[in-house]
């Protein structure tokens, strides 16, 4: 957990960084749907690490990150007058992985719901190898053998 006021900042810097992205930053190579995930403030607050997602292809990816490593500059300056701060901190784009890992995840529970199928559907008709019950039970005729002898030495 970092400082609280580091926080806040990462938070304003989200909303202001969405903003130019939405609004003022007219670069055509920028994907259609950009969402800013996150922002993370070193302990210092001298650098900000901003995630984004992009809803398309690999083309649109590229062509966010070169429009968005382009516009930096006037990112870190509009942040800069927004927030007030002494030391406006340094801006790095980093496309977030969320949706790959997602769909990774994704396709290991498919998988894992696969092979729960396939092993209920074997072992639909199994039978045990050896008998139904493997446990040790005292045999009928032994347990009247004891209540005989348990009797006798009553007497």
């Amino acid at each position: 957990m970092g400082n609280p006021r580091y926080i806040k900042v990462a938070e304003q810097i989200k909303v202001i960084v969405a903003e130019l992205i939405e609004r003022r930053i007219k670069d055509p190579r920028l994907g259609d749907f950009v969402t800013v995930t996150d922002v993370r403030l070193t302990g210092d607050g001298r650098e900000a690490t901003v995630f984004y997602t992009v809803l398309g292809g690999e083309e649109e990816r590229v062509g966010t990150a070169a429009a968005l490593n382009s516009a930096t500059g006037m990112i870190r300056s509009t942040v800069g007058k927004q927030l007030g701060m002494k030391f406006t901190p340094t801006i790095a784009f980093v496309l977030d992985a969320v949706q790959e890992t997602a769909a990774e995840m994704e396709a290991l529970l498919a998988k894992a719901r696969a092979s729960d199928a396939d092993l209920a559907a074997r072992s639909a008709g199994a039978t045990y190898a050896g008998e139904a019950d493997p446990y040790k039970k005292p045999h009928e005729d032994d347990a009247d053998d004891a209540d005989a002898l348990g009797e006798g030495d009553e007497a």
